[in-house]
């Protein structure tokens, strides 16, 4: 499913707090101190103040706020980076978590952090991990799909440059940065999630006896 990012007075966009793809409510009350404080447990309080230029949405699904002011939202600062693939190994969600945590303070951070995820994600699918340009190379030659091998450079490429001053500032253009995000779950997605989905399905409606068959003729 494509990721539906926040967008002001929008009826509805996947939650950047529960990442489901919800109907939003809309309310232009201002917000009392300690209403803004609970906004972090998604509880709610019964009185108000006028702030201005202050909106809040709340998603029907969890039943949190975003909070939303001069036309941008200010929490929480992750709200507009897809949730990571749930398939993406324990090590490389942390990163990538840890990265969507930080994107909209740091930017050459959250990518740095990316193409360390890229690193790891290499390992994962059988590389040395100690070069992440060779890495590429073989998967390419093991069949890597070249949208996939664009995608992989990307991050890798976008990623070493964020950490050296003069090559490539994200500060200048965020949206590289979300774009990262959404290249590694395209990764996962492609070269994890369908090749599991895939396997599940044999293995769940092959019987065994003509498994063992298929693997004797491909051998």
């Amino acid at each position: 499913m494509k990721h539906i990012a926040p967008a002001l007075n929008s009826k509805s966009f996947h939650c950047p707090h529960c990442g489901v793809l919800a109907e939003q409510t809309w309310s232009t009350r201002g917000l009392n101190a300690s209403y803004v404080q609970a906004l972090a447990n998604g509880s709610s309080q019964n009185s108000f103040y006028e702030l201005k230029n202050t909106l809040t949405a709340k998603c029907k699904h969890c039943n949190r706020f975003s909070l939303w002011h001069e036309e941008k939202m200010v929490f929480p600062l992750t709200g507009n980076v897809e949730m990571a693939n749930s398939d993406l190994p324990d090590d490389i969600k942390n990163d990538y978590n840890e990265a969507k945590n930080i994107v909209n303070i740091s930017p050459r951070g959250a990518a740095a952090l990316l193409r360390l995820a890229v690193q790891k994600l290499c390992i994962h699918l059988g590389e040395k991990g100690t070069n992440i340009n060779d890495d590429i190379k073989s998967l390419v030659k093991k069949g890597l799909p070249q949208t996939m091998q664009q995608a992989l450079d990307s991050v890798r490429v976008i990623g070493n440059n964020a950490v050296h001053p003069g090559k490539i500032d994200l500060n200048d253009d965020i949206q590289i940065a979300y774009a990262l995000f959404g290249f590694i779950n395209i990764i996962c997605e492609i070269l994890i999630s369908q090749p599991k989905k895939v396997k599940d399905f044999y293995e769940t409606y092959i019987p065994e006896n003509l498994r063992v068959e298929i693997e004797k003729r491909d051998t």
